[in-house]
């Protein structure tokens, strides 16, 4: 029954599946489980391998800390996105903590990092299936290092706006203030006084625990 729950899943996610053998198929669904999420559960700290996190429903984040407990988020994982970090044991090449909390209740697929790694090192196909999945992250963090490094407040806001409305289809965003500045690596202060200019200018609304836009063209125009 475990067995026909997972791999009805895997064979669609994983593209070795089907050339492993099939005690690694069996090997893998056996050390699967399916776990519910509260909002705001920590759910990797780095402090060990945690295992490759599938998302059936909800939202995680993925974060990096410093030592005084300031955060900076790296990405999201939403309905059909995988971690491939938080399994730190099937990548030797991942030195650096990092941590992911559910954003909101969340349900995930959660194989154990240890069978995984035991797969991957007898199959070629996964370990680079993990290293292609764990490096199109890091494009994906790079991204978020080049706005924080060189990208004005005005255009990191745009773009982020533009991007979660693009994500949900919605011109609402439903997120606070202080949501918004943790997804930007900002302070709240700064992202408050940003959507009120953008407001002033009339590209958006602010409503109570969200952001409406208003005129996406120009909000574009402030993306390039």
């Amino acid at each position: 029954m475990k067995r026909a729950r997972f791999e009805a899943v895997y064979k669609d996610v994983f593209p070795f599946w089907g050339s492993i053998l099939e005690a690694d198929r069996e090997y893998l669904c056996q050390n699967s489980d399916i776990f519910t999420y509260p909002k705001g559960k920590n759910i990797h700290d780095g402090s060990e391998c945690s295992g490759v996190i599938l998302v059936h429903s909800g939202s995680l984040r993925l974060y990096m800390l410093s030592d005084e407990g300031k955060d900076i988020t790296l990405y999201r994982l939403h309905k059909g996105d995988m971690c491939m970090l938080s399994a730190s044991c099937v990548l030797d090449a991942i030195t650096f903590d990092v941590f992911v909390d559910a954003e909101e209740d969340s349900k995930c697929c959660v194989i154990s990092g240890p069978a995984f790694a035991l797969v991957a090192e007898r199959n070629p196909a996964v370990k680079i299936f993990a290293l292609e999945t764990a490096v199109d992250r890091f494009s994906d963090v790079m991204w978020v290092m080049q706005q924080i490094l060189f990208m004005s407040m005005d255009k990191r806001l745009a773009i982020f706006l533009s991007d979660e409305s693009a994500r949900t289809g919605s011109d609402i965003i439903t997120l606070t203030h202080g949501q918004i500045a943790r997804y930007m690596g900002s302070a709240r202060e700064v992202v408050s006084r940003m959507l009120k200019y953008f407001a002033s200018e009339g590209i958006v609304e602010v409503l109570r625990g969200g952001v409406k836009i208003l005129d996406k063209k120009r909000l574009r125009k402030l993306t390039l």
